[in-house]
């Protein structure tokens, strides 16, 4: 049983970096427990404010839901309340709240609601997925709006009054004037979480539109260096941030655009770099080439 009340996690989430863990797997693609809770651990030990288990870095897309619960109960187990751990719900809506229950019952600290898969749906089709996930569970949810849900100011606004237990907004689309909407429709009611692939590179001028954190991919072979960046971008160091960011996120970003799916490749490259491999990636997605991994690695050098 979490010891966060959504109001609790609310204020944890917006109090620094989020990230999401890679899924670890074998070499014959089954999952490594073992690897998984070792980096885990490792990722612990650094001053990180959530931990999303099993989210898009962590390819639940390519999980069962056997496999997404075992994920997460190890997940709460290693982690071992040194830090929340937040859980997905995805697929039909049946589905997001069959994984919803489980979470709750394996101990999660909140949800993570991520797009059903491939149909396009209305906003008031989406409201009612959302507010059936949030009432299926006591826990906190945060609703990730891209793809085929990508949630408008209006319906933002409704699943919030009808929810009190959604208590965040997770941006994966970047358009500035939705954004400013839904911030000037709803306000602080809501924790607004940066979630566009590489989120560094947004999250200087999203901070101005009240996207207060957001969730690093980097944090998983580079924790330091995530939370120092974090933290010059909340002290708004521009000069600080774009010299990261040339230094590092946008040579890092040459590699990944290279390829579809790398957004995901390219972490378990970076861990690959570093001596901490988390095994290959599970199809549809792809590996990176060995060369672009010693190309990744001579770039992790410059700011080890």
């Amino acid at each position: 049983m979490t010891d966060y009340s959504p109001t609790d996690l609310a204020a944890q989430l917006k109090s620094g970096l989020l990230s999401f863990p890679v899924t670890h797997f074998t070499d014959d693609l089954e999952v490594d427990e073992g690897g998984y809770r070792k980096h885990l651990a490792w990722l612990s030990e650094h001053p990180v404010a959530g931990l999303f288990a099993a989210g898009g870095t962590g390819e639940v897309f390519s999980l069962t839901f056997e496999e997404t619960d075992r994920v997460v109960r190890a997940a709460v187990e290693e982690v071992n309340g040194v830090v929340p751990v937040l859980a997905p719900a995805t697929g039909s809506t049946a589905h997001a709240i069959a994984q919803a229950q489980a979470a709750e019952a394996a101990g999660a600290d909140g949800l993570l609601l991520l797009p059903p898969y491939l149909t396009e749906a209305s906003q008031a089709g989406l409201v009612e997925h959302v507010s059936r996930v949030c009432a299926s569970t006591s826990l906190g949810v945060v609703v990730y709006s891209r793809a085929n849900a990508v949630l408008q100011d209006v319906a933002v606004a409704e699943i919030a009054d009808r929810n009190p237990n959604l208590i965040g907004f997770k941006d994966g689309v970047g358009n500035i004037e939705q954004m400013t909407r839904t911030y000037a429709k709803v306000g602080d009611r809501l924790v607004y979480v940066g979630g566009l692939p590489t989120a560094e590179t947004f999250a200087l001028p999203l901070l101005q539109l009240g996207v207060s954190t957001y969730s690093s991919a980097l944090f998983n072979f580079a924790p330091a260096w995530a939370i120092e960046f974090y933290d010059a971008v909340r002290a708004q160091d521009r000069d600080e941030v774009y010299r990261r960011l040339n230094e590092f996120v946008l040579p890092y970003l040459d590699i990944r655009d290279r390829t579809a799916g790398y957004a995901v490749s390219i972490v378990k490259g970076g861990l690959a770099a570093i001596g901490r491999p988390a095994g290959p990636v599970r199809p549809p997605l792809t590996n990176l080439r060995a060369d672009e991994v010693d190309e990744l690695r001579e770039l992790v050098a410059r700011i080890s």
